[in-house]
């Protein structure tokens, strides 16, 4: 095939092809990538531009229908990504350059990959006759991250690239969704063809999600009828299915308690009088109790994590399970089941109530156990002390949901304060709280919510971020003040890696292993000063110490039309309560703060 040079910059975005598909305009690889993007929906691109990408960048500024994002960080890119894929449900699109560029995107990818995310990650990489010989900046990328994709590619020929962004978009989306790598040669960037763009593909082997049959939905049922104690179980995955709304119904039709992972945070309503709110390491006593004690356990789009389960023998042992979940690979990988079901949860959740409503009989109500659950939300609820003078971080998110009338998108860092917003923030709607809950990365809130509000521009969105969590990604301020995205933070300030500082406190006798954050030599000083941090990016800011100043404050904030932080001081003594020590069970659950004397696995708490 004859070359031929690339005249005044094409744009792709309005290619046309004549009755067989094949364009009639010579492209180069950069410019059918972008219009392969284009065809896929895609709106938004977080992008950090290098020598291995430029190319491609240099395409996207001739894209009408892309807008391209510059993070401050490959990182911030990727999670910015997630945050637009978790709030909107479309695939998240982020790029990066070759070597470190490419680097600084695995754990992005492993975030992704770990919380299902829709992701298709793109790098740039050295040239073909350069791979392998360690080039400058190169780096296996491709190698480096298969563990941690659902797939991932090399493009070694520039008339690949039509079909691998197709496929690359479906295996994203379809069935468990997570993220997809295509790693793109810079030769290849700049190889020309004329590009044949499928209006489908197939891959071989590739399945469309299973449904279940009729017989077991009705063993379901059947499994209700006899049981007293039933509860639902629901992950991320009813989220992703789109499924809440056949939840719901699914619950008022049986008359079953629901409880949900983190990752499944409102996939039913938590103001709804059947929901316990979220189990294991720090969920609810009551939802944790009523696992621990129900007979029958319906876990939907769920896969048995450690920190749902903690001692895993234990964990509903008194129960039969059933196990409604996409992926084979998560049945009775954690936890050994009685109903393995292999479905698309939402097909199950619709079937379930189409058998339901065509039965038309009374079904059971479960008075009892509805009765002895209230008695656990009267006798356990989520509660904290307070300080004199002292704004305590439950406080603040409890101030957080009254002002936004729980209507709001909370994102989160990892930490003390991922938890505190999960529990005293009550989620009525799914794709509201935004979290790294299967990786835990620190540095993921921020990033996160500037996505979001990108994906979502009329929902106030806020992260609710530690000081040490806040600081892994302040760069991003950067991208909100440049990109007039005004997400919001809210910054609980304790001065320490406060959950670590928790875990020293309960089980290392309060010895500090190098959480402090603050100068060693001046403890009482605030330290980083975020306002001129903020300042100096150009974003508002404040700082809040007394309790009188604090709703006056989060109403600036909240009414602000740009990016605004609010950096709130707590005391550092806060621990996130209840707590199920790891590999413990409910039985070993702490309610209460710790006080002198008290001893935690043999070790008496200090003064």
């Amino acid at each position: 095939m004859k070359k031929t040079s690339k005249s005044k910059a094409p744009k792709a975005s309005t290619t046309k092809s004549n009755a067989t598909g094949r364009s009639n305009n010579v492209m180069t690889g950069a410019e059918i990538l972008v219009a392969a993007l284009e065809r896929e929906g895609v709106d938004t691109i977080f992008a950090y531009p290098g020598g291995a990408s430029m190319t491609i960048h240099q395409a996207l500024t001739y894209s009408k229908k892309i807008r391209t994002i510059l993070p401050r960080h490959e990182q911030g890119g990727i999670f910015m990504a997630e945050g637009y894929a978790r709030v909107s449900g479309k695939v998240g699109v982020c790029m990066a350059t070759s070597g470190p560029g490419a680097t600084n995107l695995v754990t992005g990818i492993a975030d992704a990959y770990m919380d299902s995310t829709p992701i298709v990650a793109i790098t740039g990489q050295v040239a073909r006759a350069m791979i392998g010989k360690s080039a400058f900046q190169e780096t296996d990328v491709f190698g480096m991250t298969l563990p941690i994709v659902k797939h991932n590619y090399l493009v070694m020929d520039v008339n690949d690239i039509p079909r691998i962004v197709k496929e690359a978009f479906l295996i994203a989306s379809s069935g468990r969704p997570g993220p997809v790598l295509i790693d793109m040669p810079k030769d290849i960037q700049g190889a020309t063809t004329q590009p044949v763009f499928p209006k489908e593909v197939k891959l071989r082997g590739f399945k469309a999600p299973p449904k279940a049959d009729d017989l077991p939905l009705h063993e379901i049922l059947g499994l209700i009828e006899k049981a007293e104690r039933p509860m639902l179980y629901v992950g991320g995955g009813v989220i992703s299915a789109e499924a809440s709304a056949e939840l719901k119904k699914f619950a008022e039709s049986t008359n079953i308690p629901v409880t949900t992972t983190l990752m499944g945070i409102g996939a039913f309503p938590e103001t709804h009088e059947f929901s316990t709110k979220w189990l294991g390491m720090h969920g609810t006593v009551y939802a944790n109790m009523a696992v621990d004690e129900c007979d029958l356990l319906l876990g939907l789009g769920v896969r048995f994590d450690d920190r749902v389960t903690g001692k895993v023998s234990e964990f509903a042992k008194g129960a039969t399970i059933v196990h409604i979940e996409v992926d084979d690979a998560e049945i009775n990988k954690n936890k050994a089941v009685h109903l393995p079901i292999l479905s698309d949860v939402g097909y199950a959740l619709k079937r379930l109530n189409q058998i339901i409503a065509k039965e038309n009989r009374t079904r059971k109500t479960f008075p009892a156990w509805h009765t002895q659950i209230k008695e656990w939300k009267k006798k356990f609820p989520l509660h904290y002390h307070t300080e004199p003078g002292a704004i305590m971080p439950q406080q603040v998110v409890e101030e957080v949901f009254k002002l936004t009338k729980g209507e709001a998108i909370i994102t989160v860092g990892v930490g003390q304060h991922q938890m505190w917003a999960a529990q005293f923030y009550d989620f009525a709607q799914p794709r509201s709280f935004i979290s790294s809950c299967g990786l835990g990365s620190m540095g993921y809130g921020y990033p996160a919510a500037l996505g979001a509000k990108v994906a979502l521009p009329n929902r106030q969105v806020i992260d609710i971020d530690g000081d040490g969590s806040f600081v892994m990604n302040i760069q991003e301020l950067a991208t909100a003040a440049a990109e007039d995205i005004a997400a919001k933070v809210i910054i609980i300030n304790n001065q320490y890696l406060g959950m670590v500082m928790q875990w020293e406190d309960r089980f290392f006798k309060s010895n500090r292993g190098h959480t402090f954050l603050g100068l060693p030599n001046q403890r009482e000083k605030l330290y980083p000063d975020f306002v001129k941090i903020c300042e100096g990016f150009g974003v508002p800011a404040e700082q809040v110490i007394r309790p009188e100043d604090l709703i006056p404050a989060l109403k600036r904030m909240l009414e602000s039309k740009t990016a605004y932080v609010l950096d709130i001081v707590v005391p550092y003594t806060e621990h996130v309560l209840p707590m199920i020590p790891a590999g413990k069970t409910v039985k070993d659950i702490i309610t209460e703060p710790m006080k002198k004397g008290d001893t935690i696995h043999g070790a008496e708490v200090p003064g």
